[in-house]
């Protein structure tokens, strides 16, 4: 049974070499690990959405980069969603860290 799969996009696809400052989320680095990961879910059949607060806090829209990025490090998804709100601490019964996964 096919499922709709919501990912984050930093720290969990992407990372960066040193701590994100400034929110320059052009940046972030490909996780290949995660990505073929996520691919794989994605030819499975799943639905893949990506949500990212990506200029959330800053106002900035980020979607253009972002769906760059994707083009140039070869993720699958189905819909990119901006407007993630912004959290310190997410509580949800179904979530998963991306080193849970991989």
């Amino acid at each position: 049974m096919s499922k709709i799969i919501y990912v984050d996009i930093d720290e969990t696809i992407c990372y960066y070499d040193e701590p994100l400052e400034d929110f320059n989320y052009a940046l972030a680095k490909p996780n290949h690990e995660a990505i073929e990961l996520m691919n794989e879910m994605y030819d499975l059949g799943n639905t893949i959405i990506y949500w990212t607060a990506r200029g959330t806090i800053t106002g900035i829209d980020w979607y253009d980069l972002t769906k760059s990025q994707f083009k140039e490090w070869g993720v699958k998804y189905h819909d990119l969603r901006m407007g993630k709100p912004a959290y310190d601490l997410f509580i949800c019964d179904k979530t998963k860290r991306m080193d849970e996964l991989v």
